[in-house]
């Protein structure tokens, strides 16, 4: 029969592994004020409250008013802007004017 783990080596090793998580995930969050769904490209201009982790839980820091203040308090950096401008799409290959054949006129 094999012996059993102490008690403290376990207890030591969950806690390296939690840490080690936390790590991944990050100590900081930003969770949309808004009810509905949480990806930030729903509701780009809803409230965003601001949380970081203190060792034991998630503790509010402040509200950023939209999802390009809340990135940049998680250290994100912002979305390059297009080189052409937004309303110079290029064109995708192989299509042209019109609604397309598979629709009646």
């Amino acid at each position: 029969m094999a012996e059993e783990e102490p008690l403290h080596e376990w207890a030591a090793r969950r806690d390296r592994r939690r840490a080690a998580e936390r790590e991944i995930t990050g100590t900081r969050r930003a969770v949309p004020l808004a009810d509905g769904a949480r990806a930030s490209h729903v509701a780009p201009d809803a409230p965003r409250a601001l949380l970081e982790w203190d060792g034991h839980t998630w503790t509010t820091i402040g509200v950023a008013p939209n999802a390009d203040a809340a990135r940049e308090f998680l250290g994100h950096l912002p979305a390059p802007d297009p080189e052409n401008g937004p309303d110079d799409r290029p064109s995708h290959p192989g299509l042209g004017p019109g609604r397309g054949r598979h629709r009646k006129p």
